[in-house]
């Protein structure tokens, strides 16, 4: 199984579907400093032979299955990860076509693919569970009970590669992640509102301009909040565990903890050095879940990965600010790393 003996390979060829998105570029970054040869894949970009280890244009939605199945045989890829989907500014119809056909056609091209099997690491959502348990950190068993358009088609995704791993062979794994953070969040994601906000109060600023207030929808919720160097340092581990391990298995990727989004944002304000006043306005529409609080149990990824969460969420801030703001107003690690409650670790 070529799944099984990946880890023992310094650069086994690895294909990042989604690879220019937001933890596409992550994920290729971990993986190419492993040595792997890394195949990222998108809707868009430059047209290049398929052998190329940059950017590869392919619509796995339109495209034929012949085709997908001769790119990923040219690159004789070993490890798949799915990291493409819809998440914002799409509708279910949409998110249903990105987050569960894709994945019902990469499955059938994979079950037909010649050789031995290639991994296949699906990313997942935090927001499959829905609510989650309501007194702990929600664990792999818990019956999933999605309230949004994104948890119930990212749903669709997971539960395709499990069938197709315990009825058609497939060597696949999920990853359900918690909420990602990091540099180059997206900009419909709250983190990425946020720091485009401050980027453009610091050139406010800069200019002697005065910062407009920054405008939020009701923030009540507590959540799962897990940087995306980690999320890349987990899919590694997935993608070269022995398949007796993790094939078949869902792996919950988070802090395990659940963090009070008021309290983020007013730390990431904070860290920015700018004189920012933050109003919630429910004139300003809703979050995209009205789930009250998420979080996370990560034992199964201690125990079959042996990985855990690193960065700490100042860090991850202060990375995620650093992208967007002027060199002089990047904020420095000299600050006290934001409390969290450790009593909420699993």
């Amino acid at each position: 199984m070529r799944g099984t003996d990946v880890g023992a390979r310094s650069g086994p060829s690895v294909v990042v579907l989604g690879g220019t998105g937001f933890l596409g570029r992550h994920l290729g970054e971990a993986f190419a400093a492993l040595g792997s040869q890394v195949h990222r894949v998108a809707r868009g970009g430059p047209d290049r032979p398929p052998g190329d280890a940059g950017i590869v244009r392919l619509d796995l939605l339109t495209a034929a299955p012949q085709e997908i199945a001769e790119f990923l045989g040219s690159v004789r890829a070993e490890v798949i990860v799915n990291a493409a989907g819809r998440a914002w500014q799409a509708d279910e119809a949409e998110m249903t076509a990105g987050n569960a056909v894709l994945v019902e056609r990469l499955v059938d091209v994979i079950s037909l693919l010649p050789g031995p099997s290639v991994r296949l690491v699906q990313l997942g959502s935090v927001h499959e569970y829905g609510a989650g348990a309501s007194d702990a950190g929600t664990t792999e068993e818990h019956e999933p009970a999605p309230v949004t358009a994104y948890g119930r088609t990212k749903l669709l995704g997971t539960r395709e590669v499990l069938h197709a791993a315990e009825h058609r062979g497939i060597d696949g794994v999920v990853l359900r992640l918690a909420n990602v953070i990091g540099a180059g969040a997206p900009a419909g994601s709250l983190f990425g509102r946020v720091a485009a906000h401050l980027a453009e109060a610091a050139r406010a600023d800069a200019r002697g301009e005065k910062a407009a207030a920054l405008r939020l929808p009701p923030l009540r919720a507590a959540r799962d909040v897990v940087d995306a160097g980690d999320v890349a340092a987990a899919v590694v581990a997935a993608a070269t565990a022995p398949g007796a391990r993790v094939t078949g298995r869902v792996i919950n990727v988070g802090r395990g903890q659940a963090v009070p989004m008021r309290r983020l944002i007013d730390r990431m304000v904070a860290l920015s050095g700018l004189e920012v006043p933050v109003t919630e306005d429910d004139a300003v529409g809703t979050s995209r879940t009205d789930v009250d609080r998420q979080r996370l149990d990560i034992s199964r990824a201690r125990e079959l990965l042996g990985w855990r969460p690193r960065r700490s969420l100042d860090a991850s801030l202060r990375e995620l600010l650093a992208a967007g703001l002027p060199p002089h107003d990047t904020p420095s690690g000299t600050h006290t790393d934001m409390p969290v409650n450790e009593r909420e670790r699993p």
